[in-house]
């Protein structure tokens, strides 16, 4: 079953398998390699302690990864879509900035309009969904 993954700033469609509310993916589709040392990906390891809760039949349990890599998770299994959210620590430094991430959003008019442009003035931003 495809489904599709959204971690950090990219979108990737994987082969994944799904057991319920479990989502197991290949390792080389997170850019991460188990190996004896821990889960790596290039220099950097993750020491593993028990990889048979983390490894299994399809992949890497997602939700194992994300707990291991301190990073939240958001599944929609019927939707087929994973969130693997940014680390803790740069949640922190994103709070601690007291600056949003820049976004550009159109206007009634199809106007662009970009956060980056308001930087400086006093700015209320009101926002709707219809779902």
């Amino acid at each position: 079953m495809h489904v599709t993954l959204i971690d950090e700033s990219r979108t990737i469609d994987v082969d994944a398998s799904v057991d319920g509310d479990t989502i197991r993916v290949p390792a080389d589709a997170l850019g991460w390699e188990l190996k004896p040392e821990g889960l790596c990906r290039g220099e950097i390891c993750i020491p593993v302690r028990d990889s048979t809760s983390l490894v299994g039949p399809g992949g890497l349990d997602l939700a194992g990864v994300a707990r291991l890599l301190r990073r939240p998770l958001a599944v929609d299994v019927a939707e087929r879509v994973a969130v693997l959210g940014a680390p803790a620590g740069e949640r922190a430094a994103r709070l601690a900035s007291l600056r949003a991430p820049d976004f550009a959003l159109p206007d009634l008019t199809g106007t662009l309009h970009s956060l980056a442009d308001q930087r400086g003035k006093k700015t209320l931003l009101i926002a709707w969904v219809s779902w």
